[in-house]
């Protein structure tokens, strides 16, 4: 982004924010609920820890915040910024618009490109249509990207990127060295795929997957492929990592697992499916806390609480409060990590922000840890 000054483009359209609207649920009451209860004793609340907010999904969040705050709105944000519901009606309410595409936004207007990154033809047509741009792609995702273009250009091996074929992160990863990859969605399809020189072959992956199901991919592909190269260091977000491992401890204890997050967000999803693995008798995701069935307490004397690297914690404690309502004691938390990590602003808001005249304008978000990762 070039602009010096603060002005929006002389032509800002008017827009409409319609978030999506959370429906009340008619609850059953808590001596319903404790009748039909199978088990006697205390109630218990398993927090894991970390949970929530990264810091790549917080620099993303601020970044939009700050645009807002510095040019006022519309901002526009190609793909939802981060995935989560809350979030994503939260920034609509205050002027951001989000887009599929770059051809959908005005000419000179502002647009922030999200935590999962674009492609270079992403950002070749923003330019051509004279968009400034931020670009808030979370530097763990911006590091793959490199790996990307390094070992296809300079190196010459051909990429297997082990991810979900549609994914944001996997189009933009993919976007940076498209005659050289292929896309592996998981452990079954290894079989099916023809590379053009077996021993010129190195694994990527997508930040936000499951660890245990990307190590059985890449097993199965040494297997196939044992000349098959590592990269440089482990793709696997440490945020994403941290939070399976913190649920893995609590979901052998619980009788029933609930995991923050929405159905678009691939970490959070990922956390059901290990809560499982690992031993929860159930495992739930809901968005909100009204998404909360007070049946499947019925059989659930303790309940683990997580949540997806981009929720943020105001959401965990609305499931916390309506846990206490049903009788469930304090959150006894679950540590298995500390988390002390903020990236930088995108270059793009703290040049903007410094020639405002703002100050401390490097960070971007709040420093955490795994007590409070809010």
């Amino acid at each position: 982004m070039t602009t010096t000054t603060p002005e929006a483009p002389a032509q800002r359209r008017k827009h409409i924010s319609v978030p999506t609207p959370q429906v009340p649920r008619k609850r059953r009451s808590p001596e319903e609920i404790a009748a039909e209860q199978s088990f006697t004793g205390d109630k218990r609340i398993l927090l894991a820890a970390p949970r929530g907010y990264c810091a790549g999904v917080d620099r993303a969040v601020v970044a939009v915040e700050k645009a807002l705050e510095q040019y006022g709105p519309p901002v526009y944000v190609r793909k939802e910024i981060v995935h989560n519901r809350h979030v994503v009606d939260t920034l609509t309410e205050k002027g951001v618009i989000f887009v599929e595409e770059t051809e959908e936004v005005p000419e000179g207007e502002l647009l922030v490109f999200s935590a999962h990154g674009v492609s270079p033809a992403v950002k070749e047509s923003a330019s051509q249509r004279n968009l400034q741009t931020i670009d808030a792609t979370c530097p763990l995702v911006t590091k793959v990207h490199r790996e990307a273009v390094r070992f296809t250009s300079k190196d010459d091996f051909h990429i297997l990127l082990i991810g979900h074929d549609g994914h944001e992160e996997v189009e933009g990863t993919y976007g940076h060295a498209p005659e050289a990859t292929t896309i592996v969605n998981g452990p079954w399809e290894v079989d099916q795929i023809e590379v053009p020189d077996p021993d010129k072959l190195i694994w990527l992956s997508q930040t936000t997957l499951s660890v245990d199901e990307t190590m059985e991919t890449v097993q199965k592909l040494r297997e196939r492929f044992p000349n098959l190269q590592d990269p440089p260091s482990d793709d696997i977000c440490y945020a994403t990592s941290n939070r399976q491992a913190a649920i893995k401890k609590v979901a052998p204890q619980a009788d029933l697992v609930i995991v923050v997050g929405s159905a678009n967000s691939s970490n959070s999803v990922r956390l059901k499916e290990v809560a499982k693995e690992y031993g929860a008798k159930r495992a739930e995701r809901v968005d909100y806390a009204n998404q909360v069935d007070e049946s499947w307490f019925a059989d659930a004397q303790t309940i683990g609480v997580t949540s997806g690297a981009s929720v943020p914690e105001v959401l965990v404690q609305e499931v916390l409060r309506l846990l206490a309502e049903y009788g469930y004691g304090e959150p006894e938390e679950v540590v298995t990590a500390e988390e002390d990590i903020v990236f930088s602003l995108p270059k793009e808001i703290r040049k903007a922000l410094q020639e405002a005249g703002h100050d401390n304008v490097g960070r971007g978000g709040r420093k955490r840890n795994a007590c409070s990762s809010s």
